[in-house]
């Protein structure tokens, strides 16, 4: 972040730290981004923070607020599904603050924002395949399904149907060409209507960057990680990644639906977290005023029991179909 760019405002945090009070021991921040929430924590009495984040510019941009704590923040490179192992110990607790970073969106050059012209990229970690790679290549059938599943873009099969006939005249390499192609099948957005892109740059960006796989293996991850009485602190900004979490959660808590009501009821076993009333906490009036960002968020808190961890059950959690896919 240079002088010049606005500062970079954690969504939700002052709730999460009333949440989570007292905050001590170790803590581990899975989407470090530029820090602010490692930052509060530290701030709100935690011993250390454990920062990791696959981006690496995240990491690099990090050296004076590592500076700043010294032995207090340790730094790692490397994504939350492995947080337990990167954690090398117990934890006391976890916060994710899941989607792209503020950081990422104002930089055209990594192709997250539409309203930046910049390559078509969208890789937090910067490698592997590009969303110019994906949309260059795959089938109609798969970019549609994407759009879909991913974005819940009503207008899918159209959009893929534009992309596929576009890219047969020249490649898709910037966020401008992809823009330009999906306002071609969608009306101009009223003032109070989001961007037409919004859907499928979303989509495009949990496709590359596999998000919800990566997410359901975080949430095992910090069960395994967090001691009991450990907390865990996740950030949404979209309902189908914030219906994952809920379900999740609650399938830990003891508190999920029977899917057949005549059939026999499972044995209970004893849950591995418990939640707190109120379910999910969204920005106040303030916090809208201050970071727009903060209008879709939600966060969902749950505190860890001393019951052994086990995997989820990937198929009761709502999660899209293309996310089952081996």
């Amino acid at each position: 972040m240079s002088a010049g760019d606005p500062p970079h405002i954690p969504v939700l945090l002052a709730p999460l730290l009333r949440a989570v009070a007292p905050v001590s021991g170790v803590w581990l921040d899975g989407t470090f981004g530029a820090g602010g929430y490692a930052k509060g924590l530290l701030e709100a009495g935690a011993d250390r923070v454990i920062g990791v984040d696959r981006d690496p510019l995240a990491i690099e941009m990090a050296a004076p607020l590592a500076a700043q704590w010294g032995d207090r923040l340790i730094l790692k490179p490397g994504v939350f599904s492995a947080l337990d192992v990167l954690a090398d110990g117990p934890l006391d607790g976890v916060v994710l603050d899941l989607g792209v970073s503020s950081m990422q969106l104002d930089r055209a050059e990594r192709g997250f924002s539409f309203l930046r012209d910049g390559p078509l990229d969208m890789r937090m970690s910067q490698n592997g395949p590009s969303a110019a790679d994906l949309v260059n290549t795959a089938s109609e059938a798969v970019l549609a399904d994407i759009l879909f599943q991913y974005g819940e873009e009503r207008a899918s099969r159209r959009i893929a149907k534009a992309i596929v006939a576009a890219r047969a005249v020249a490649p898709l390499t910037t966020t401008a060409d992809l823009v330009a192609v999906i306002a071609t099948c969608l009306p101009r957005a009223r003032p109070d209507q989001s961007h037409p892109a919004t859907r499928s740059f979303q989509a495009l960006r949990i496709a590359v960057n596999d998000e919800f796989r990566q997410l359901i293996a975080g949430l095992e991850a910090a069960e395994r990680a967090l001691v009991p009485g450990g907390k865990l602190a996740v950030v949404t900004f979209h309902s189908s990644e914030d219906r994952v979490v809920k379900r999740f959660l609650q399938d830990r808590a003891g508190r999920a639906a029977r899917a057949n009501r005549f059939a026999p009821e499972a044995v209970e076993e004893i849950p591995q977290f418990t939640l707190p009333k109120g379910g999910a906490i969204a920005a106040d009036a303030d916090e809208l005023d201050r970071n727009s960002r903060a209008r879709s968020a939600r966060l969902r808190l749950a505190i860890r029991t001393d019951a052994a961890p086990k995997p989820a059950d990937r198929t009761g959690l709502g999660l899209p179909g293309l996310a089952l896919k081996d």
